[in-house]
């Protein structure tokens, strides 16, 4: 294994867990913090692609797929937590049938719309080029994703750990009843977290859809990847999805490059290992 092909496989393996802990952030928001089970976020992703594409062919504006793309998932979402999970919350079962029914409708309706064929969402001139470090050369676009992951990790410890609005959403998830008791709006924070969860996921799809495609199919490919990270990083942890995307990027990356025909073992062994010795995951609390 030579020096190059490390250093290349582990930028490859970073930028890829850049764009899950786009995904997985979302996720981890829904799924981790309000504790609902939605198997439609990977349908968000993909929508969030096929919306950004759309724009891109309209106005040429890169900028404004990301916008358009993650702002209109986002309705997505609060229409999907107001009108139909909000009956369902803690009812694990009965989320998993409605959110994997909307997958299954989001799936069909993109078929509909966009076709079967696999598209490319064209990045500005900026971005298309490489930036060279001694005899190595990057990708400007792979580079570009992991400052939007930084930017979108810091924006949310931020928000979450050091605002009001962080303190907020942790008592209107850890009691309920007391937050409700001293003012503080439980359903309308349940949508605000929902809806931001569906604007990451959408973002990556937009994101993404210049690194590995818009096609058919893209939900499901990405939807175990984010749920692996969020499990593994510990439910509700953003410091576990930061590792936990890091470490699933490069383990997947590592796995295809050197053992392709064990690539999914190359994965979700290790994480199956460290399950077993923390349940609770890496950054979980018991």
């Amino acid at each position: 294994m030579t020096r190059e092909f490390l250093i290349a496989q582990t930028f490859n393996g970073l930028s890829y867990g850049a764009l899950l802990f786009l995904l997985a952030s979302g996720l981890s928001l829904i799924f981790g913090v309000m504790r609902i089970v939605n198997l439609a976020h990977g349908s968000y992703f993909m929508l969030g692609g096929y919306v950004g594409l759309s724009v891109v062919w309209r106005t040429g504006s890169f900028l404004a797929a990301m916008a358009v793309g993650a702002l209109a998932i986002a309705l997505i979402g609060i229409g999907m937590e107001r009108i139909f999970l909000r009956t369902l919350r803690g009812q694990a079962l009965g989320q998993v049938l409605m959110t994997i029914g909307f997958a299954l409708i989001f799936q069909d309706l993109a078929l509909l719309i966009w076709g079967g064929d696999p598209y490319t969402i064209p990045v500005p001139p900026m971005l298309s080029g490489s930036v060279h470090a001694g005899t190595f050369a990057f990708p400007t676009y792979r580079i570009f994703i992991v400052v939007v992951a930084v930017v979108v990790a810091a924006l949310l410890w931020l928000s979450l750990d050091r605002t009001r609005i962080g303190a907020v959403i942790r008592a209107a998830v850890d009691d309920g009843e007391m937050a409700q008791g001293v003012g503080i709006n439980v359903p309308v924070v349940s949508l605000g977290v929902f809806a931001l969860g569906a604007f990451l996921a959408a973002l990556g799809g937009v994101i993404g859809g210049a690194f590995l495609g818009v096609y058919p199919g893209a939900d499901f490919e990405v939807l175990p990847y984010a749920f692996v990270v969020v499990i593994v990083g510990g439910l509700g942890s953003l410091p576990g999805a930061m590792v936990g995307s890091i470490l699933v990027g490069l383990l997947d990356n590592f796995g295809k490059a050197i053992f392709p025909e064990l690539s999914y073992f190359t994965l979700f062994a290790p994480m199956a290992l460290i399950l077993a010795l923390r349940p609770t995951g890496l950054f979980g609390r018991a």
